[in-house]
């Protein structure tokens, strides 16, 4: 497994991406799709890997028939078709980082470390059994299918069709995972970027596990609005239907001491110099670690809601909230060492999705989330919808926590107030990085973060 770590622009590497052989794989459902348009005689910058073993995905695929028995029916008919490809923006390009991304999650261990995470991986098939009625009979695409797990279960679901996608070369295994089970007659694997495959049908359902750290890294949710908006019917099915990321203060002393505190007696040496340098390598970058609810110091604010069914590629180029947090710890000084992210993603059908618009703080207990008596409830009764969440009081997934750490920790008082704006955005360098640019104030004082996940 190659875990995903935090390294600055003179620390990333190179890497050589191959090409795999065109060969003839029509038989068995697998179709092989190119439209690279990288430069750079094949070398591609090794962008990072995604999550903790890295994610990886996007697409790049052709058509073609299935000898097999899958039938890929033209459901507008050529002249129409035609029309609606004019009328559609050119997909962007793909770039060396999509292809060195792409290329990442080639490796089998950062599929075998999110299929181990049993939350994940158990919560998409109990939302692919919850929404079976909607799944039997009808035709889904599977957005970074990966080793095609997610596929394989919507066929047991009775799927009539699946278009199982993926840029990366796991497509590979994918297909021969798919006739081990004997399923090439329902899934069919497109190698290649969702920008570029051809399906000639509407889809009925569309499911990708595209979350990413902090929720939005890698940007994989851009592929799903592409799908969504080139395949998916009216009153479509998609799979999970909306997400929210929250932030909050965190204490961590532990953490600090180990990283920082070390360095001022180091077997009797005062080592004291240290810490500048100390301070910078630990907390320059976001850090991706497990903390628990008893390291948070308020109730978390809501970042964004993300409601998939409607979302837009360009609303997430750029996010930017306010917030005002005020400290819970009774009785004594807490140290505050920085911020920390999560998400949750719900599991509805379209007319049960929150509004997109609500992007207000709400309280969280450790039953769940609940209320302020002002506000509204953010998440709806465990029996209304299966929600799959990261946050610290919930069961440890692969996405753990992302926490965003201060060079010096900030003591705070009960009922302190903490407030300040956050920014995430796309770098320019390369979309699938992050940019996060924190403001904060506290105790009269203000202070200025800014960081960028790679």
């Amino acid at each position: 497994m190659k875990p995903r770590h935090i390294q600055s622009e003179r620390e990333r590497s190179t890497a050589m991406y191959r090409q795999p052989a065109m060969g003839d794989y029509g038989s068995n459902g697998y179709h092989h799709h190119t439209n690279h348009q990288h430069s750079g005689g094949g070398q591609v910058a090794a962008g990072h890997r995604g999550r903790r073993g890295s994610r990886g995905r996007q697409r790049r695929d052709g058509s073609g028939s299935n000898s097999s028995g899958s039938r890929v029916c033209n459901y507008y008919g050529a002249q129409q078709q035609e029309k609606e490809e004019e009328r559609a923006p050119p997909p962007p390009p793909c770039t060396d980082f999509d292809v060195a991304y792409f290329h990442s999650y080639a490796h089998v261990g950062i599929h075998e470390e999110m299929i181990k995470d049993r939350a994940r991986t158990e919560t998409y098939r109990n939302a692919i059994l919850q929404h079976q009625s909607n799944i039997a009979g009808k035709v889904v695409v599977d957005v970074g299918c990966g080793t095609g797990i997610l596929s394989i279960f919507c066929a047991q679901a009775g799927a009539k069709r699946v278009y199982a996608v993926d840029a990366s070369d796991i497509a590979i295994q994918a297909n021969e995972v798919i006739k081990a089970n004997n399923l090439s007659d329902t899934v069919i694997v497109l190698h290649g970027r969702v920008e570029d495959v051809e399906i000639d049908e509407e889809v009925d359902v569309i499911i990708s596990e595209w979350m990413g750290y902090m929720l939005l890294y890698e940007s994989m949710l851009g592929s799903v609005i592409r799908a969504r908006d080139r395949w998916l019917k009216p009153g479509g099915l998609i799979l999970p239907s909306n997400a929210t990321l929250y932030m909050a203060p965190v204490t961590h002393p532990d953490r600090y001491s180990d990283s920082i505190d070390f360095w001022r007696n180091v077997y009797g040496i005062d080592m004291s110099a240290m810490l500048p340098l100390a301070k910078q390598c630990a907390f320059e970058e976001p850090s991706v670690e497990t903390i628990s609810g008893e390291n948070v110091l308020t109730w978390p604010h809501v970042v964004k809601n993300v409601d998939c069914y409607t979302v837009s590629v360009h609303e997430l180029e750029s996010i930017t909230t306010s917030f005002r947090f005020q400290s819970m710890m009774r009785g004594k000084l807490s140290p505050f060492h920085g911020f920390a992210f999560w998400f949750d993603v719900e599991f509805n059908g379209p007319d049960l999705n929150p509004s997109n618009n609500d992007t207000s703080s709400f309280n969280a207990s450790s039953n769940g989330y609940v209320t302020d008596p002002n506000q509204r409830k953010k998440r709806p009764n465990p029996n209304e919808a299966l929600v799959l969440s990261t946050a610290p009081e919930d069961p440890p997934t692969h996405w753990q926590q992302t926490l965003i750490y201060f060079y010096d920790p900030i003591d705070v008082e009960q009922d302190q107030v903490i407030e300040g704006s956050v920014t995430l955005s796309q770098s320019k360098e390369n979309a699938r990085f992050m940019n996060i640019h924190l403001e904060y104030a506290s105790g009269g004082r203000s202070f200025v973060k800014e960081s960028v996940m790679r």
